[in-house]
């Protein structure tokens, strides 16, 4: 039998959770916001860039909105049992996340999109792992993915194109 006591507890520890996936995933958009505020308007307004291009605002948004939905997809597969049980998903998650960190040093910090080209398709290699662990354990947790996974296809086309044309 369910108390109230436990349900409470059960709540709070699920709350809890999901503060600290959203605080992962901000933290981590924070740290690339240090590295890529280092050229955005210097490097980055310099090099040639595709028609294609999204404006800064819009990369932005689209960032803001998948940190949030990463979060809550790594949140709905703890939900199914814990850390314990979802270990090889969450630990998937953590990866990806940490790949996501370092391409922003890559491309922005370090100024290299062809090192950022191929780290960012270890970044997809990631994510499509992720999403694929979340659908085995919850399958809305594998939809909140998918943005992201087709983001970082288009990120990987504007990567490679801004690659191509600043070589040499």
């Amino acid at each position: 039998m369910d108390t109230g006591a436990s349900k409470t507890n059960h709540t709070l520890r699920a709350a809890v959770a999901l503060a600290g996936f959203l605080a992962l995933c901000y933290g981590v958009a924070a740290l690339g916001g240090i590295a890529t505020s280092s050229s955005v308007n210097t490097w980055y307004t310099e090099i040639e860039k595709p028609s294609w291009t999204p404006p800064g605002s819009v990369i932005g948004t689209v960032w803001s909105v998948l940190y949030s939905l990463m979060a809550l997809a790594a949140w709905l597969v703890y939900l199914r049992g814990g850390v314990r049980a979802n270990a090889i998903p969450l630990s998937l998650w953590a990866v990806q996340l940490a790949l996501n960190l370092a391409w922003s040093f890559l491309f922005f910090g370090l100024r290299n999109p062809g090192a950022a080209l191929v780290e960012l398709v270890l970044l997809w290699i990631a994510i499509a792992a992720t999403t694929i662990a979340f659908a085995r354990v919850r399958t809305s947790a594998m939809i909140l993915m998918l943005p992201y996974l087709v983001w970082v296809a288009f990120a990987g086309f504007l990567n490679a194109a801004v690659w191509l044309m600043n070589r040499g």
